[in-house]
């Protein structure tokens, strides 16, 4: 019967057996740096200006002045600060989690359609509640 063994195996490859876990460590800890640090070129690309959030299901509706794209990321916690992890870093959709200590989290998609129009659905936590808003971005002029 023949064993399997990982030394042995490294060593096939003329590599120490540390390095690879040395590797594999380093590895995992660039993935999620990498993924932080997303560039979201695609909210640059929006046109700045004045915007309407048209909530579905509801007669809600908001104007924003956009200055940044990265404004309607968190439309239910406006305050800065907080923590942001780059889940999708697409051109035409970007996904976002993010956590403001002491007053909750979510995690927020934006698909655009054109450089005045996407589409925004954002869930999570805010004041201890929960909250969902599926809703269209659309610029509807300057600010």
């Amino acid at each position: 019967m023949t064993t399997f063994s990982i030394s042995r195996f490294m060593r096939s490859f003329s590599v120490q057996p540390g390095r690879w876990l040395v590797a594999g460590l380093a590895l995992a800890g660039a993935v999620p740096a990498l993924a932080a640090g997303g560039k979201l070129a695609m909210l640059d690309s929006l046109d700045k200006g004045m915007w309407e959030l048209r909530v579905r299901g509801n007669e809600r509706l908001e104007r924003i002045c956009m200055r940044n794209g990265r404004e309607f990321i968190q439309v239910e916690h406006r305050q800065p600060g907080c923590e942001r992890f780059v889940v999708k870093d697409s051109p035409n959709e970007v996904i976002v989690q993010y956590t403001c200590h002491g007053n909750g989290y979510g995690r927020t998609s934006i698909r655009k359609e054109a450089s005045g129009l996407a589409q925004l659905k954002s869930q999570g936590i805010s004041n201890g509640r929960p909250f969902s808003i599926d809703a269209e971005l659309r610029r509807v002029g300057s600010c």
